[in-house]
């Protein structure tokens, strides 16, 4: 990921839970709070309600390739949380790359401005 690491510590975690401003959809919900910092932090969460860990998996493999695809187009110095819902699991990926293109990127944009991020890495 070109202009992302990765969201580690449960702190961070929980602080966009109570602080962040959020979109959901049938695939996801969506947690933004802006950090300040010339890039993005990403943290994808896959509850056991999801179904087996292959389930799991499947459905965290498909949000990374889904915001890897759509990264450029995302307003920079964020922190976002991906937590997927158990439709997610029985999609395709082409499906859930054009949804996150359609839909998900105009609103994390639209959370981003709230906070006064900064615009695209363009």
């Amino acid at each position: 990921m070109l202009y992302t690491e990765i969201l580690n510590d449960n702190k961070d975690f929980l602080t966009l839970y109570k602080r962040g401003r959020f979109t959901a959809s049938k695939y996801t919900v969506i947690y933004v709070r802006s950090n300040g910092k010339p890039y993005n932090r990403l943290g994808i969460t896959a509850g056991k309600k999801i179904g087996n860990a292959v389930c799991r998996n499947r459905a965290k493999r498909l949000i990374r390739l889904a915001y890897r695809e759509a990264e450029i187009n995302l307003p920079i110095g964020i922190d976002m949380v991906i937590v997927a819902r158990r439709p997610v699991c029985e999609i395709k990926s082409q499906e859930y790359c054009a949804y996150m293109n359609k839909y998900a990127v105009p609103e994390i944009h639209r959370l981003a401005d709230k906070f006064g991020g900064k615009k695209t890495q363009k």
